[in-house]
């Protein structure tokens, strides 16, 4: 009975286990359905995020920024040296620094450029009786002062240059005959293509230059599977021998020594993927790189790859892909890049900042070096092509300076006008092309003048260190601005000074009190006679009594006088007499576009500018009273350069020609017998230049605006902590200004006067008429109806001693023994 017993007890477990069972099976099951189900899901989502970023991600392109094109054409004022450094920053090749050929390709071998010996530097110059003739396009050729140029295509807002090749020859300073040596008729107006000068990225700064799978030479293709993925063409995105390969080795070593990651994956992570090393990111790249070998085809995987991957830092800008990193590091494009050069760019993926040539050439080498021996053991070259290699130096350019632009200032101009008509996402990733104002030699020029002045007025005024300045250049014609510099070293980025400095204008505003006198001229002229003596004004209880700098009064002076001195106490009386708030709608319509209150302060000065705000307001001035809004900007296109945006000159007419003619006049007497007196030492006296010293309380702030009949320019000089300088604005800004515009090719500011001017003999102490035969008499330009009443004989006038003002220099003697001498004459 107990064996019967036994044997049911058994049958009763049987069923239990065989449900225990079932049920974990049916788990199990459930479980690995569950989880098919997630992970289908989980994938189905990474490809959505494949499908709406990777077409986007591979082909986000910043914005391209360039400066003006230099355009040619028989005549223009160009010598042959300036030329020369505009064909250098364009990177245009001298071809008379010969060649070695290569020597043909064993049979069964690629064909992969040798890098030649590098001539000895006499060998670039053209041997006697003539040298070579460029025959590619970015080459040219040099004989003294005459050139044959090969250009490059470019597509322009306004049509495709094409390439030519054309003969230029110079004479002195001027470009005297443009002949064109490729059958075409010779252009009347000829355009390079325009340097490029910066880039707009993303937050993270990525930069690269589009290739498409044509353009990728076949020799780099092959190199990099050779390196870096061999079964490229074989495995579905993912290669498990090789990730199998790597755990071992890591293992072994206790570390990771080795990757196995394809090329799809090294393109997922440099698309989608942050650095991070965990095992959700691996995850997530091996399930992405199976995803994007599935929808995409093996020659599209590998276009993106090479436009994507990492290869190295310039500052804050990110160098990615082949086609810029082959002219970052080598100065060329990547069809012209050498055996050596191709094998140093593949040898980098594996560490750009280890194996960053410049910093680091002996790693450098010894990666190359491992790279041209796996191009050997794969039969892409011989032995001996890899032995030359290897021997051969990087060859890699001299960095220029490093970050987004070596024109920060400028470019940050660029982008805030650019915020006014483009959204940020689109300036970053459309592949926008932005044409700009800038014009190279002048912004060279005006680097170098505030680089190499400050020390010495630092020297000259101790008290001055540490100096800071910044300068605006624009065109009076079009209000192009050609150069901006914020910071003494140009290449600086951060504060802009040009843009983004307040400082007291002091004295500059004088011009503009005197402009809004002159409209009336029934009240003033610029013989009118102004009260210099001491002045106490009351207004809502508040006494305020303005003085000149040195505390003396003249008398009775001239509006004209008065400015070209910079007395304050006519200045002043003219002001209240207008009525405040009449000179601050004045300076309103002349561009300055901030709010101001009306206090009388502001008569000498008391606001705060910028020198792009100043220059703003001068140029409208010397734009004979039509107001430009300055931009850095020309035109805008696309990537295939369709025109987006057009930035024509929006031209106001704000003051009447005859007063802004006026008051120029004025501004010459300013360089002629003022303040800025100093000027004939540096510049010629026929230019005839306006302008206008600035400088404020305590020597804090030095300026100087002023313009001839193509450049108005300012500069201004002071202390970032706004202690005083010791510097007024003619023996600080003043010199600046003068070194600026020496380096300039200006023309005169010789305008010819509105029908409404004429011009009187007049005394120039008291204005009164004097006749035609009377030598001390000057001719002077007057409103027609303006005109003095009154005449005076011709008898001279007692000497008086003339006073000096804030922004006197000490070389100006016009009132001492030479100006003895001078009256005696007269």
């Amino acid at each position: 009975m107990a064996k019967v017993r036994s044997s049911r007890g058994s049958r009763k477990r049987l069923p239990l286990l065989r449900s225990l069972f079932s049920l974990l099976l049916s788990l199990l099951l459930g479980g690995a359905l569950l989880g098919a189900a997630g992970l289908g899901l989980y994938m189905l989502y990474l490809d959505g995020v494949i499908r709406t970023e990777f077409d986007r991600k591979r082909w986000a392109m910043p914005a391209k920024v360039y400066a003006r094109p230099l355009e040619l054409f028989a005549g223009m004022p160009l010598s042959a040296d300036a030329f020369a450094q505009e064909l250098k920053l364009l990177g245009y090749r001298d071809v008379n620094c010969p060649v070695e050929p290569s020597a043909p390709p064993e049979p069964g071998k690629r064909t992969i450029k040798r890098k030649p010996k590098l001539p000895a530097p006499e060998a670039c110059a053209p041997p006697p009786g003539g040298g070579n003739s460029p025959d590619k396009a970015g080459g040219y050729a040099r004989q003294g002062e005459v050139f044959e140029v090969m250009t490059r295509d470019f597509v322009f807002w306004d049509g495709a240059e094409p390439a030519r090749k054309i003969r230029l020859t110079f004479a002195g300073d001027i470009l005297v005959d443009v002949v064109s040596l490729d059958g075409r008729e010779a252009p009347g107006l000829l355009r390079l293509d325009p340097p490029e000068i910066a880039g707009i990225y993303p937050s993270h700064y990525e930069d690269r230059i589009l290739l498409n799978g044509k353009e990728l030479p076949l020799a780099l293709v092959d190199t990099l599977l050779a390196v870096e993925d061999r079964s490229y063409f074989e495995h579905a995105g993912v290669n498990p021998k090789s990730i199998f390969r790597a755990l071992v080795v890591n293992l072994r070593a206790g570390r990771t020594v080795q990757g196995g990651s394809t090329l799809t994956q090294q393109l997922v992570k440099n698309l989608f993927l942050s650095n991070e090393r965990s095992i959700k990111r691996k995850v997530n790249e091996i399930l992405m790189a199976i995803l994007i070998d599935a929808r995409y085809g093996k020659d599209e995987i590998l276009e993106a790859y090479s436009n994507a991957i990492y290869l190295g830092q310039d500052g804050s800008r990110a160098i990615h892909g082949f086609g810029l990193a082959s002219q970052f590091f080598f100065g060329k494009t990547l069809e012209d890049v050498d055996l050596h050069q191709l094998a140093l760019l593949v040898g980098m993926i594996k560490g750009p900042s280890l194996y960053d040539p410049r910093k680091h050439p002996d790693a450098a080498k010894e990666r190359r070096a491992l790279v041209l021996d796996v191009m050997v053991e794969q039969n892409l070259i011989s032995a001996e092509d890899a032995a030359i290699a290897k021997d051969m130096p990087l060859d890699v350019t001299p960095k220029a300076a490093s970050g987004i632009t070596a024109y920060p200032a400028f470019l940050e101009l660029v982008q805030r006008q650019l915020r006014q008509y483009y959204k940020p996402e689109d300036l970053v990733s459309e592949g926008l092309r932005v044409f700009t104002t800038l014009d190279p030699r002048v912004q060279a020029v005006a680097e170098n003048a505030l680089a190499t002045s400050l020390p010495a007025l630092e020297k000259s005024q101790p008290k001055a260190r540490p100096l800071q300045g910044a300068a605006v250049v624009a065109d009076t014609q079009t209000g192009e601005v050609l150069a901006m510099v914020g910071d003494r070293e140009p290449k600086t980025v951060g504060f802009n000074r040009a843009l983004d400095t307040k400082r007291l204008a002091g004295s500059l505003i004088k011009p503009v009190v005197y402009l809004t006198a002159l409209e009336q001229p029934d009240r003033y002229t610029l013989m009118t006679l102004i009260n210099d003596s001491p002045l106490v004004h009351t207004s809502g209880g508040k006494r305020w009594t303005p003085a000149n700098y040195d505390n003396r009064y003249h008398g009775r002076v001239t509006l004209r006088d008065a400015l070209a001195r910079s007395y304050n106490i006519p200045a002043v009386r003219v002001g209240l007499d207008m009525d405040v708030i009449k000179v601050v709608e004045m300076l309103q319509r002349l561009g300055f576009d901030h709010p101001l209150k009306p206090y009388p302060a502001l008569l000498l000065g008391a606001l705060d500018a910028s020198p792009f705000e100043i220059a703003q307001v001068y140029a409208t001035i010397a734009g004979g009273g039509f107001r430009i809004p300055l931009r850095a900007i020309r035109e805008v296109t696309n990537a295939s350069g369709q025109a987006l945006q057009h930035y024509a000159m929006d031209v106001v007419k704000v003051v009447e020609p005859g007063p802004a003619y006026l008051i120029t006049h004025a501004m010459q007497q300013v360089v002629k017998a003022g303040t800025a007196s100093a000027m004939k030492s540096k510049l010629s006296p026929d230019l005839n230049i306006a302008g206008k010293t600035g400088t404020t309380d305590d020597y804090r702030d030095s300026w100087f605006a002023g313009f001839s009949g193509d450049r108005v320019t300012v500069v201004w000089l002071g202390r970032d902590d706004n202690k005083p300088t010791g510097l007024s604005g003619a023996s600080g800004a003043l010199r600046v200004w003068m070194d600026l515009m020496a380096g300039l090719k200006l023309e005169p500011l010789d305008a010819p006067p509105p029908v409404d001017i004429e011009e009187i003999r007049v005394e120039p102490h008291s204005g009164l008429r004097v006749g035609a035969g009377c030598r001390r008499g000057e001719p002077v330009p007057f409103l027609v109806g303006s005109e003095p009443r009154g005449s005076t004989s011709c008898a001279p006038p007692a000497p008086r001693r003339k006073p000096r003002s804030p922004d006197a220099d000490d070389t100006d003697d016009t009132d001492g023994m030479s100006g003895f001498f001078q009256r005696l004459m007269e």
